[in-house]
């Protein structure tokens, strides 16, 4: 049986038919979707199969066995962490779509709670490592469709602080992956910023310390300083300013727009003005 042809086909079906299927097929329509997942075909990865994944998600039509199955799985050394450190290779787009699956998990557990509280905890505690080790910053690649890997792991670091089970004594894990996100000897240049954004808006929906995040701005700019002592101003320093700059901008208008965390929008606006050198 074709999976191209299967998704397409089960794309068309009323809800009960999808049910009949998924009683029927289900654990296989899984796993070939699954061994797809980080296909270079752009279609049969993004608009199919991760599609189908939204879908069944949004239908309730997976049992508890096989959402937990689904989560493991994804977030697992042969998925989320598939070859992590390579750059510019099909690797990405498994690691990538696997970030974006295990969010849509997390969304969907975050009403049901069915997930097992053990396995949970254990992907909590090292949320942080998918960023800090993700290489590959692509966007869009030719021919292939989107890697996007930087935005999509930052949609899942947003879900996993949103879930009610996530202990916020983990969120220091994700804020130091955070500080180091912009330094990855590149310029973001499809919107990553703004998806980054999402976690620090995550964090104070969850009533976390604005001093805290307050510390952290602060040493996202000490970095800069850092870089100057030790590097001196070679490309890393400029493409890392910039890309941190854009970020932070970015944070800062979230805030603002959104008349959240006062204190911490004029720690970002006092940095931001000094590096920008405005007003000088």
């Amino acid at each position: 049986m074709d999976i191209k042809n299967t998704l397409q086909s089960f794309s068309t079906m009323t809800h009960s038919a999808r049910q009949e299927f998924m009683l029927l097929k289900g654990d296989w329509l899984l796993q070939e979707m699954l061994t797809h997942i980080g296909s270079p075909d752009a279609e049969l990865r993004d608009k199919l199969i991760y599609r189908t994944f939204i879908d069944i998600l949004s239908d309730n039509l997976l049992s508890t066995e096989q959402l937990q199955y689904l989560f493991d799985t994804v977030t697992g050394e042969d998925f989320l962490y598939l070859n992590i450190g390579e750059e510019l290779t099909d690797s990405v787009f498994t690691r990538s779509f696997s970030a974006l699956l295990a969010a849509g998990i997390l969304a969907k557990d975050a009403e049901l709670l069915v997930l097992n509280d053990e396995r949970l905890q254990i992907f909590f505690q090292k949320i942080g490592r998918y960023l800090l080790l993700e290489k590959d910053t692509r966007g869009h690649v030719h021919d292939k469709g989107w890697a996007h890997s930087i935005a999509h792991g930052a949609d899942l670091a947003a879900m996993t602080i949103k879930h009610p089970k996530f202990d916020l004594q983990h969120a220091p894990l994700i804020l130091h992956a955070l500080k180091l996100v912009t330094w990855k000897d590149t310029v973001f240049v499809n919107d990553e910023e703004e998806r980054l954004v999402n976690i620090i808006e995550a964090l104070l929906a969850r009533n976390y310390s604005e001093e805290a995040l307050i510390e952290f701005a602060e040493q996202v700019f000490d970095k800069f300083e850092m870089h100057l002592v030790t590097q001196g101003y070679n490309e890393a320093f400029f493409s890392g300013r910039t890309c941190t700059l854009n970020l932070m901008k970015t944070l800062y208008f979230a805030l603002k727009m959104n008349n959240l965390a006062l204190k911490l929008q004029n720690t970002i606006y006092g940095q931001v003005a000094k590096w920008l050198k405005l007003g000088a």
